[in-house]
């Protein structure tokens, strides 16, 4: 007996794989020591073969900025405000201001050419509260991102109106006082 076995054609439109949304994330608490379960988080996806890309935006460091890039293993940039000290305070000087609004506007512009599939945006809502970033141009930002790129947003006091937007709110808190 001899079987036959019809082969389906093969229609391009219905060949192209669905294209995967990403995602908005929230990592919030009340301190600001956290940081490291989100970095594990970027580290793990990089290590798949995920491009990743972390800004922290209130950290400073000597030779940062987008320029330089600290590159862990081939898929993860980490980059730092160009500053030579950590921002704690919304009392900055004019220079200050221009590298974190430089970083920002980078930071978007990388975004949108697509380069990274993951990107963390460390201690935002920290910019956002010191009125450092306006909250209107990171909810513009995140509407208008390619929708395959998937974005964790980090800090305490994150605005309502971020949480609204998002698609995941991880808030830690501590259990117990040290």
């Amino acid at each position: 007996m001899v079987s036959q076995v019809e082969a389906p054609s093969l229609d391009a439109a219905r060949r192209l794989a669905p294209s995967v949304e990403g995602l908005v994330q929230v990592f919030t608490c009340t301190h600001r020591n956290f940081f490291t379960n989100v970095m594990g988080q970027a580290l793990r996806i990089a290590g798949q073969g995920t491009p990743v890309l972390v800004v922290q935006f209130l950290k400073g460091g000597i030779d940062q900025g987008f320029e330089n890039p600290v590159q862990l293993g081939q898929n993860l940039h980490w980059i730092r405000c160009n500053l030579p000290r950590c921002i704690d305070t919304p009392h900055l000087d004019p220079e200050e201001v221009r590298s974190l609004v430089d970083l920002w506007q980078q930071t978007q512009a990388v975004i949108l050419e697509k380069k990274y599939d993951l990107v963390v945006l460390d201690e935002l809502s920290l910019a956002i509260h010191f009125g450092l970033i306006s909250e209107t141009e990171v909810l513009s930002f995140l509407n208008k991102r390619p929708r395959q790129v998937d974005v964790i947003l980090t800090g305490p006091e994150m605005p309502k109106s971020i949480l609204d937007v998002a698609d995941q709110i991880t808030e830690l808190r501590r259990s117990h006082q040290p």
